[in-house]
């Protein structure tokens, strides 16, 4: 192996510990690694901008800008307290709905952002009820990431996989990974109740406070609200025809937020303040994980880790299809999916030279692996480490080994669930 390759796998196993370790923040971690590959000479700054993903950018700058605006209307909070209302204050009734909703808002928001919408809302939910929050907090994480993965915009690998594979339009998406993602969302709620519904009980006066709430005094701005609807849904109908229109998704996300920001936006301040609502840490992130990997791609360790593996599964489309649908799962259960996906994407396209025709099944063995393997542990996924974040705030920790053991099996479920369909749909010919 030739010294430059070694630098390479030397730069990103570096990286990759110090990601996993969570002693750095992440963010500085990728991008001192994306420039270490520069300064060092494994590629050179042309090379790695090349390789670094502006689609995926652009989508998820988008979709922050537009929620983040939605958010400031109280639309969320509406939701959830007419959820809680219409479970009539019942605490188990009240988790499963959250749950659903959850799910739902991760399919066409992303999962990041659903939860630090919801998050909120549960703690004030549970608070007024006087049950343990830990329960639904544990449920909106694992919701969240499984609601994700059904759509092209619900998880990051699912934006990842979309952008690198032009052909995999946001209806493609919706086609292959919907049903299978309601039947595992449903499987994990059904467990759920049965894991906490004996542990949350309440009285009959606090649930005729929650039934007292007037849910329409959340939504603070009607005139906002009508705004972010209509673009909202012009950009999720953007979505649908894109390919019609021959449209890259960021654009529609983009071409979306800044409507969004020319109908509402009144001075400097509103604009700045819309735009600083973007997780830029995330952004960036991206920048910085996208380089590292162009080092690995360049210099031929991606070549030689797509053939190996061809030669392990003989270059049969069943087992190397099987593989990657654990092997993404079990890797995203301990380490955070966005970088496990961004190594794999180059990896599937070369074994596109190799011999293997057909792909698909390889594509939506990684998405289904990726998001749904997030539920593995509390480093599983960016979503999992905010709410996690958020529960600390509030004086109610999750622990690591606590998480592990009810997201880990669940996530063994939803990956076999998976396997069935992966087998049966696409490889069973």
């Amino acid at each position: 192996m030739e010294k430059q390759a070694i630098l390479a796998i030397g730069i990103f196993l570096v990286t990759y510990a110090l990601i996993i370790s969570e002693k750095i923040h992440r963010t500085i971690v990728a991008m001192i690694g994306g420039i270490a590959m520069i300064a060092l000479g494994v590629v050179n700054q042309e090379t790695a901008l090349r390789h670094i993903d502006f689609n995926t950018l652009g989508l998820l700058a988008g979709m922050m800008v537009i929620v983040a605006i939605t958010g400031e209307t109280g639309l969320f909070k509406y939701v959830a307290i007419t959820a809680a209302k219409r479970a009539k204050g019942e605490p188990v009734r009240i988790l499963l709905l959250l749950g659903a909703i959850t799910a739902i808002f991760s399919a066409f928001l992303d999962n990041v952002t659903t939860v630090l919408l919801m998050v909120p809302v549960t703690f004030s939910i549970t608070q007024q009820l006087r049950v343990n929050p830990e329960p639904y907090l544990l449920v909106q994480i694992i919701t969240s990431n499984i609601g994700g993965t059904a759509t092209l915009i619900g998880d990051p690998p699912n934006i990842m996989i979309g952008s690198a594979v032009k052909e995999l339009s946001f209806m493609a998406f919706i086609d292959n990974l919907a049903f299978i993602s309601a039947v595992a969302l449903a499987a994990t709620l059904s467990i759920l109740y049965f894991v906490f519904r004996r542990q949350l009980k309440t009285t009959e006066a606090l649930k005729a406070k929650i039934m007292s709430l007037d849910e329409r005094k959340e939504l603070k701005d009607p005139v906002l609200l009508k705004k972010c609807l209509i673009v909202l849904s012009l950009t999720i109908a953007g979505f649908f025809l894109h390919q019609l229109v021959h449209l890259e998704s960021a654009t529609v996300a983009l071409g979306g937020a800044f409507l969004l920001l020319f109908l509402t936006s009144k001075s400097d301040h509103d604009l700045e303040h819309a735009l600083g609502r973007v997780e830029w840490s995330t952004i960036f992130f991206f920048v910085g994980l996208f380089a590292v990997v162009s080092g690995l791609v360049e210099t031929g360790v991606i070549s030689s880790l797509a053939r190996s593996s061809i030669e392990f599964t003989g270059g049969d489309v069943k087992v190397t299809a099987i593989l990657i649908l654990w092997l993404s799962a079990m890797a995203s259960a301990f380490v955070d999916n966005i970088p496990f996906v961004a190594t794999m994407i180059p990896m599937i396209q070369d074994m596109g030279t190799m011999g293997i025709a057909n792909l698909e099944p390889l594509w939506w063995s990684l998405a289904l692996g990726a998001c749904f393997g997030g539920n593995g542990s509390l480093v599983g996924a960016s979503a999992n480490l905010i709410v996690a974040g958020l529960a600390a705030q509030e004086g109610h920790p999750i622990s690591f080994m606590r998480f592990l053991a009810i997201g880990f099996p669940l996530m063994i479920l939803s990956v076999m669930i998976a396997t069935v369909y992966v087998y049966f749909r696409y490889l069973a010919i």
